[in-house]
């Protein structure tokens, strides 16, 4: 390769110098960038409700913690503009690999609420089905899905099918081993998955300057030969454009596509952290000036695309489902023993048959067997509508 294709070809990979912005802070139209495409205004008034109904499941789920309903919440207040981005940037039949963080994602993705908080509350370790919905579980350990999300996309490549894959991560996780055997395998395999870091400043406790001395973590893309691009992750106008064209690189053949967000995660980490032990209000304050929701509102106004109607017909929207969510949250769970070894492996060994009916015995001297229990609580939609009827 000569020193001129050499130097095209880093060009290409190399992200924006400054993260890709469509919407100033206050609302307003900042310079569009060049080389995306903004999002035509019907799409943006369907992601605000979204971002509405979003934030109103995140409070909602927040104050379920507080009443003992979920044994622990990771908040994404602050986030929304990153995690319906994602969603709205997929089809239907593409695949999504979350985070811990990314229930309003979930509710987004059009899964039941009641069944993305199944895990949360620590009834199940998935409350809805992934090969229904192509999602797969929300995961915990960092980064162990990205390289999930490399082979689902390298099967469907292998298959000769259109489908994407994405993978959301927090920058705690490109710290992990993980994250860079998913780059280097996607990048050699060609594999159509988009990574989206969600870059909220802090891994837990661990601000991001004690985790990368790279420019931006955009950057982690190059040495694995991806295109990388960095985004206002507060500007959803931006993140949907900036996704749209990664997903659109990846489904077309040309490879994986990284993409970084610089947002801000506005709670603690989950209800069991301390936030002040590690950030001033002062800091919180600043990045409030830039909430996505509010910013998102102000620019759609301006363009008259937003009325004082359609903002009250959202808002009730959102209060509708935090009711219903905190109608199906209040109705106690039973879960069955059993179910421990219902997904173990997709054929039982003789060891967990043998592990089940020594439980079963036991349950059934102990007067304790599900048939003796109330009803449990339905897991997904189709048992909540058999239970209507």
């Amino acid at each position: 390769m000569s020193v001129k294709s050499l130097r095209q070809t880093v060009q290409s990979l190399l992200p924006s110098l400054t993260p890709v912005r469509f919407v100033a802070e206050d609302g307003a139209a900042a310079k569009p960038p060049a080389g995306y495409t903004e999002p035509p205004a019907e799409v943006l008034r369907e992601a605000y409700r979204r971002m509405v109904v979003g934030r109103r499941f995140d409070t909602q789920a927040t104050a379920l913690t507080k009443q003992g309903r979920l044994a622990v919440y990771p908040s994404s207040r602050g986030q929304e503009a990153c995690q319906i981005g994602a969603v709205l940037a997929l089809r239907p039949d593409d695949w999504l690999f979350p985070t811990y963080r990314d229930s309003v994602a979930l509710v987004t993705r059009g899964i039941d609420p009641l069944e993305v908080l199944t895990l949360l509350r620590g009834d199940w370790h998935c409350g809805y089905d992934p090969a229904a919905t192509r999602t797969a579980p929300q995961c915990t350990p960092l980064a162990t899905q990205v390289l999930h999300a490399t082979g689902m996309a390298e099967s469907i490549r292998r298959k000769g099918e259109d489908g994407v894959a994405m993978a959301l991560v927090g920058d705690g996780a490109t710290s992990e081993g993980d994250f860079h055997e998913a780059l280097n395998f996607a990048a050699v395999l060609r594999a159509p998955v988009v990574f989206f870091v969600q870059n909220n400043k802090y891994a837990i406790s661990v601000p991001l300057a004690r985790q990368s001395a790279a420019p931006a973590l955009a950057y982690k893309g190059i040495g694995h030969g991806m295109r990388c691009e960095q985004v206002d992750g507060n500007d959803l106008v931006a993140v949907l454009a900036v996704l749209t064209a990664a997903v659109e690189h990846a489904r077309a053949g040309h490879g994986p596509f990284l993409v970084e967000a610089h947002t801000y995660r506005m709670d603690a980490h989950t209800n069991a952290d301390d936030a002040t032990r590690y950030r001033d209000a002062e800091e919180v304050q600043r990045w409030s000036a830039a909430d996505p929701l509010s910013r998102l509102e102000g620019y759609l106004r301006a363009r008259g695309a937003l009325t004082d109607e359609d903002v009250t017909a959202v808002r009730e929207q959102a209060e509708t489902l935090a009711a219903e969510l905190r109608a199906g949250m209040n109705a106690e769970s039973v879960p069955d023993p059993l179910e421990l070894f219902d997904h173990v492996y997709a054929e039982p060994t003789p060891q967990l048959r043998e592990q089940r009916a020594m439980l079963a015995a036991e349950l059934a001297e102990t007067d304790a067997s599900p048939a003796s229990q109330p009803q449990s609580q339905p897991r997904n939609q189709t048992q909540l509508q058999n239970q209507e009827n």
